[in-house]
């Protein structure tokens, strides 16, 4: 995918996002969001519903929530998942009218969402489409905070959290209620931030320290989750550039957790250069890294390396919850 600018022609199987900052932060003023649709893909799928719960110093202040008509059928899967029906849809406003109202809500808000990229990749590509905006605020993924706070839990879905915290379940799947639930969640895991770390600006502190220049030598896999069928399996692999999805160190422990072995420079022993979504697209028009050059220049040598692109590198690993 090739990441497009204001003003360039929109095509959804070209878009690498702009998006805002994935924070590990917790602020005291934020929109808690989610969204409902009628698949996995903003390529192919609509937002069904969307709604948002807004913050200001922990105190509610206002609420967003509204269903779209995406001008087709929804499909009984989707009507079963989240008690929406065609009838529930029939009269409601389309997508352009209401997320142009969502962004209004928004304004310059930090975001709050579990597993946030799905939400705001959905969101992202509307307002781009229809209205030519970026939706680039900044935003809190729980998930991710979860996946810091929780590593005991082998899952960190929703429902998996909601389990862990005793808090109800039933009515999944519609977006104001999912909205409450990850406020809650939000509120809990701010009370473990502190108990564990002292105070939200320690955890911010040693969080980012954490992030900061992984080393290919720190990094032990775990041979359970080897996987010798994997393409990246005893392969050297270097990253270079920010990644969109996952930290540079998570994606590492991804790298080492298949039996691929990581790198920090390009080698003559390198298979796979992994780019970065936004310096994929640098790439494609001229701007190169130096990784990526001396990488090209081992290609043309004969090497048996490979330039991946953060999505492909997804695809390979194939992570999911």
């Amino acid at each position: 995918m090739i990441r497009f600018a204001i003003g360039e022609s929109y095509d959804k199987k070209k878009v690498v996002r702009e998006k805002g900052r994935n924070l590990i932060e917790l602020p005291d003023s934020y929109i808690v969001f989610d969204t409902e649709t009628t698949g996995l893909d903003p390529s192919f799928d609509s937002i069904i519903e969307i709604a948002g719960i807004k913050y200001v110093e922990g105190v509610e202040v206002g609420r967003f929530q509204e269903l779209i008509n995406p001008g087709y059928s929804i499909s009984s899967f989707i009507t079963d998942l989240t008690g929406i029906t065609n009838d529930m849809l029939v009269g409601a406003r389309t997508e352009a009218e209401v997320l142009k109202d969502f962004y209004e809500f928004v304004g310059d808000s930090p975001l709050v969402a579990h597993n946030a990229h799905f939400d705001i990749n959905f969101v992202y590509d509307s307002l781009f489409k229809h209205h030519n905006v970026k939706f680039d605020n900044d935003f809190i993924d729980t998930m991710r905070l979860a996946r810091r706070l929780l590593n005991q839990l082998d899952h960190h879905r929703l429902k998996d959290l909601a389990k862990y915290y005793s808090f109800e379940y039933e009515g999944a799947h519609r977006a104001i209620f999912d909205v409450e639930l990850t406020a809650k969640i939000l509120s809990h895991l701010k009370e473990q931030v502190i108990e564990k770390y002292g105070s939200i600006e320690e955890f911010i502190k040693i969080s980012k320290k954490s992030a900061e220049g992984p080393k290919a030598k720190n990094f032990i896999g775990d041979e359970n989750k080897h996987q010798a069928d994997n393409l990246l399996y005893e392969k050297v692999c270097v990253i270079t550039g920010k990644l969109e999805y996952l930290t540079r160190k998570e994606a590492m422990q991804v790298i080492s957790d298949i039996g691929g072995i990581n790198g920090d420079n390009v080698t003559k022993k390198t298979n796979y250069l992994i780019l970065g979504n936004f310096d994929y697209n640098h790439s494609v028009k001229g701007n190169k890294s130096s990784k990526l050059k001396k990488a090209e220049k081992y290609i043309l040598e004969g090497q048996d390396l490979e330039i991946l692109s953060e999505n492909v590198f997804y695809d390979l690993i194939n992570e999911t919850e």
